[in-house]
């Protein structure tokens, strides 16, 4: 692998018009692709083996030309204080906002409240739905311009109107909160790299690599059905892993400069050493992203893939796009200890000329400081992980619907009318639907359950069995006494369904529950069943692969449990934010409550592929020092000295890249950044940084045993550049004639 990657590294190198022309050449295709494909549309959302999901499929089927999953839209009135909604001049503005939002070239249908009996008790809120053909994201601008016109015009009457439903469902933004990211990326990058335009091939580059896969993702949005968040996302991961997998490449660059060696030679080791950490790191980010497929949630598969896709163009970049632009930058790069025009530093020289070393880096006294305290330092970061993660005994898990928006939002204000005037269970209404295909008596049966559900606890009110045109179906609406997210809303449904066993017997129809409501329910389920099997397959995945880079048992079986105790504690710390409101205004959360559904096992995911990037790019050192020569805690001093510099910019540049994300106006984006940001903290400056040193001092040589059996079966993929060095060594002692052959090769 890494005399492989060396000869790439020098052919990039001097080949770098050609392999400059390639890239930007992609980019051009992929951004011309996006601008021409058609604009995407709904992002469907489906969960394959759920009860709410047959549901919703058995509607497509048995009621024809109703969009079950059309956008909805629900205007809410409120008459002013005395008044009520049935007074004739509030009546006369609500018949003509009715019949205006008719109108609408989208609209399917448009209830009446006073024929439909959605007017509350008191009789001071009232509300008509509005049902459209298309979903939420396919709607035209000018359909939810009319909605709004509608509800102002009515507003200027006198009454109080809000809108809620999923009819006004934005495309999230960002903000200029990833700018920020991007920004702070670049002053760690001058800093570490100690010039402008040694900083700048990161960004360059990693900009170039999320081009091309946002743009590819725009250009096949609507035909893979890809939503907003997933580009988002793509954006977000490639962002980070792109600035860091080229730093480590430069850092080395560097480095093998100060050693003596031509810019060619230097460009060829760096890829061929750094580059091995990199290939092999952006594995275990891959297995993890892809791995999400395990889930069988589409809308989750997509966002993985994509993702994944983006990890594999920014790896590539940075074995040949890295290489090419440090041959255009030249001499403008200097080797590392050089001095820096930019920042000044230099190597000190003693009385004669000769470079030396004043004092130890950083990195180089805090591991001397482990080594000496493996058990102290061990236990500190263990008990601090643990404390952070005591929050997770909390967790609560659900999808975000209006009742979450900011207070701000006028879908936020229809949820609370609608809850205030018919009940918090109203906003989240259970559909029961009914197939009475095999039972003799279709209408009874219906009937049946229907008076089930009425004598069930928790019930608040359960409209007439509906049924489709052939009367072999029926739908029933069930309206709960608790809110949506509530665990007694929960408890209704699953009683629902267990209901349907004994109804199943004596009528032969089935029952399904769905909704936004139950399809939450289910959805939380699915996440948690597939939890185990996820990080099973990813971890043990990950886990092969690293014995095979590590030669070792015990290095990948503490790199995995490392990352078990931070991707807890920074599930913690999201519960203490999102959910208990900690911190909640300085991070700009409005509203607190459960952690989506989705949150445990995507940061699994992404956070184990990052967390292997610093045990790669860390350990990897320690292995080489190891290999060639020095002692167990030599070797960790070793790793630390040459990369906790770059292992510590690279997890501030990643951190300041996700940071950039919690501006989003998406409760999912927000929550995905802040965790993510707080995961690598975790990982990279508590976990890699103080335990991994800690338990390798206290390991010492067992840390690198390998059965030999074991040994003779796994490959060489050579990470610490051995059999470059033989390589290269051959290269030397060879005659000019026999040399040439060996480049060749």
């Amino acid at each position: 692998m890494a005399t492989f990657l060396y000869k790439l590294g020098r052919l990039a190198f001097r080949r770098r018009h050609l392999v400059a022309l390639l890239w930007v050449a992609l980019l051009a295709l992929a951004g011309a692709g996006a601008a021409t494909a058609p604009a995407a549309g709904s992002s469907s959302f489906s969960i394959p083996g759920t009860e709410a999901q047959k549901a919703f499929d058995l509607l497509d089927e048995r009621f024809p030309g109703t969009s079950a999953d059309g956008a909805t839209g629900r205007v809410v009135f409120k008459a002013p204080a005395g008044e009520k909604m049935s007074d004739a001049d509030n009546k006369a503005v609500v018949d003509k906002t009715v019949q205006e939002l008719s109108d609408g070239s989208e609209v399917a249908s448009v209830t009446d409240p006073f024929k439909t009996n959605a007017v509350s008790k008191d009789g001071s809120v009232a509300y008509t739905s509005v049902t459209y053909d298309v979903s939420g994201m396919e709607l035209k601008d000018s359909s939810k311009e009319a909605l709004e016109h509608a509800a102002e015009t009515a507003r200027d009457s006198g009454l109080t109107v809000e809108i809620g439903g999923d009819a006004l469902q934005a495309v999230p933004e960002t903000g200029a909160g990833e700018i920020i990211g991007i920004g702070i990326a670049a002053v760690v990058l001058v800093i570490t790299l100690g010039s402008l335009v040694a900083a700048g091939l990161p960004l360059l580059t990693a900009i170039i690599g999320v081009g091309i896969g946002v743009s590819v993702i725009t250009a096949l949005a609507n035909t893979l059905d890809l939503g907003s968040t997933t580009s988002t996302l793509a954006m977000m991961i490639g962002l980070a892993v792109g600035i860091d997998y080229a730093l480590f490449i430069v850092s080395r660059y560097r480095a093998e400069l100060a050693e003596g060696r031509e810019r060619e030679e230097a460009v060829g080791r760096a890829v061929g050493t750094a580059g091995s950490a990199v290939v092999f790191a952006g594995l275990t980010v891959v297995i993890a992203l892809a791995g999400l497929a395990v889930v069988n949630i589409p809308m989750l598969t997509k966002m993985g893939f994509a993702a994944a896709g983006t990890v594999v163009i920014a790896v590539l970049i940075a074995l040949t796009m890295i290489p090419a632009l440090l041959g255009y930058a030249g001499r403008r790069i200097q080797p590392a200890g050089a001095k820096s025009k930019l920042l000044g530093r230099r190597k000190q020289q003693d009385s004669a000329g000769t470079d030396t070393e004043a004092k130890p880096n950083m990195g180089t006294r805090w591991a001397s400081f482990v080594v000496r305290r493996p058990v102290a330092v061990l236990l500190l970061g263990v008990l601090g992980l643990g404390a952070a993660a005591v929050p997770v005994a909390s967790l609560e898990l659900g999808l975000p619907d209006d009742g979450s928006q900011p207070t701000s939002t006028t879908q936020r204000r229809a949820y609370d009318l609608l809850s205030d005037g018919f009940g918090p269970g109203f906003n989240g209404p259970l559909m029961v639907v009914t197939d009475a295909k095999s039972s003799a008596d279709p209408e009874g049966a219906a009937n049946l359950v229907s008076e089930e559900i009425k004598d069930m606890p928790g019930v608040v009110s359960v409209a007439p069995p509906a049924p489709n045109k052939a009367g072999d179906t029926y739908t029933i609406t069930v309206v709960p006494d608790s809110k949506p997210s509530s665990t007694q809303t929960e408890d209704l449904v699953h009683s629902i369904r267990d209901a349907g066993g004994s109804i199943k017997a004596d009528t032969d129809a089935d029952i399904y529950v769905t909704g936004a409501t139950a399809m939450n329910i289910d959805f939380s389920q699915k996440m948690n069943d597939a939890l185990v099997p996820y990080l099973a397959l990813v971890v043990g995945l990950a886990f092969l692969l690293l014995i095979a880079v590590f030669r070792s048992i015990l290095v990948p079986l503490k790199a995995a449990l490392g990352f078990l105790l931070s991707v807890l504690a920074a599930l913690g710390a999201v519960v203490a934010v999102f959910q208990w409101g900690w911190f909640a205004g300085v991070l700009g959360v409005e509203e607190t409550g459960p952690v989506m559904s989705m949150m445990p096992i995507f940061m699994v995911g992404v956070v184990f592929g990052l967390a292997m990037d610093y045990e790669v790019f860390l350990v990897t050192r320690m292995r080489e020092a190891f290999v060639h020569g020095e002692k167990p805690s030599q070797a960790v001093v070793t790793g630390f000295k040459h990369g906790a510099r770059v292992v510590t910019a690279a997890a501030i540049i990643m951190m300041a890249v996700f940071s950039g994300f919690i501006g989003s106006s998406e409760a999912m984006v927000k929550m995905i950044g802040f965790g993510l940001a707080i995961a690598v903290f975790f990982d990279a400056f508590v976990v890699r940084m103080a335990l991994v040193p800690a338990v390798l001092a206290l390991l010492g040589k067992k840390a690198w045993w390998l059965p030999k059996w074991l040994d003779r079966a796994l490959p060489n993929v050579d990470v610490e550049g051995e059999g470059l060095r033989a390589h290269i060594d051959a290269q030397k002692d060879a005659d000019p004639d026999e040399k040439k052959e060996l480049v060749r090769a």
